[in-house]
């Protein structure tokens, strides 16, 4: 009997003990986005800029997969890590650099995804790579042009400079940094069939379907610039399920068009939705550009999402 009643008490109280531990992982998930807002705003007080999501040399007829940075790493001092930053150089592909090898960053992890305990491996002698669990605004839908250097609507944009004053749609108003779950499947360098962003699931499906290379590692590589590792777009709403294709299967899809300043200035656009996905159910985690974390719920109204990654796109954001 007591081996009874003691059994019933546990199961009384495992859930509330779940649910305790999850709140303290969801607040340690909002301080990572606030640490990492932080290091973006003191870069940009030391730079008088934004970092750049990434950098391209258009002159380059066959720009490397892994040449340039993401915003992750152009931070790395801002994040007490200027030990780190003093023997990583910037100007070379990280993917030669040993610095990085096997290194893991705990404030780019989410406490509550699992799945950032596996390690990346690319092999060939390149550095082991964690993954990453939040990802830089780089617009609603198009990302990059190298024909024309135009770049997205974003906060991180490609060989940018953008400064806060340049996000008018204000501070307030505009997603800085957002979750992107790990290890993420996302079809690329395909399409898409027309720069109009889909308007619904069928659509984004029909769009990934466009896709010559299918990845099931999106958001591992924390030193590329390029938007399925290190970014996100809001052309879908937080959570949303696109279905890859890939036959017998579940998953729910992201897609790049074309890797951003592949094959330099005759490379093709770069159009993406990289979807702001998170562990905590029913939500995400982001970070704005005035440096407040806060929730968003999946069910936010998806033209209001989408106003929130632009920076200057003269939207009414009400209250969200």
């Amino acid at each position: 009997m007591v081996i009874a009643i003691i059994g019933v008490l546990v199961a009384m109280l495992l859930p509330a003990v779940q649910s305790a531990r999850e709140a303290a992982r969801q607040t340690q998930c909002r301080n990572n986005l606030k640490q990492y807002a932080l290091a973006v705003a003191n870069y940009h007080d030391q730079y008088q800029r934004l970092p750049p999501s990434t950098t391209v040399d258009l002159s380059v007829a066959a720009t490397g997969n892994n040449a340039a940075w993401g915003v992750p790493g152009r931070v790395l001092p801002f994040l007490e890590r200027a030990n780190l930053a003093d023997v990583v150089d910037l100007t070379q592909p990280w993917d030669g650099q040993s610095a990085i090898d096997g290194l893991r960053i705990p404030v780019f992890q989410c406490p509550s995804d699992e799945e950032t305990a596996r390690e990346r491996d690319p092999g060939k002698g390149r550095p082991r790579l964690w993954p990453l669990s939040y990802g830089a605004n780089m617009g609603t839908w198009f990302v990059y042009d190298p024909a024309t250097g135009r770049p997205g609507n974003g906060c991180f944009v490609p060989n940018g400079s953008l400064r806060l004053r340049d996000v008018t749609d204000g501070a307030s108003n505009t997603l800085l940094l957002a979750e992107v779950r790990v290890w993420q499947p996302y079809t690329r360098n395909g399409g898409p069939p027309s720069p109009t962003p889909p308007q619904s699931v069928d659509e984004a499906a029909a769009i990934a379907a466009t896709g010559s290379q299918f990845k099931q590692t999106g958001h591992t590589e924390w030193a590329d610039g390029r938007v399925h590792h290190t970014g996100f777009t809001t052309t879908l709403p937080p959570n949303t399920f696109v279905p890859c294709p890939v036959p017998n299967e579940s998953l729910s899809c992201d897609y790049n068009s074309w890797q951003e300043g592949r094959d330099g200035a005759a490379g093709s656009p770069t159009y993406a939705f990289v979807t702001s996905r998170s562990a905590h159910a029913g939500r995400v985690t982001v970070a704005l550009a005035d440096g407040g974390a806060r929730s968003v719920s999946e069910t936010i109204d998806a033209p209001l999402w989408l106003s929130l990654g632009t920076r200057s796109g003269n939207e009414v954001v009400t209250e969200f």
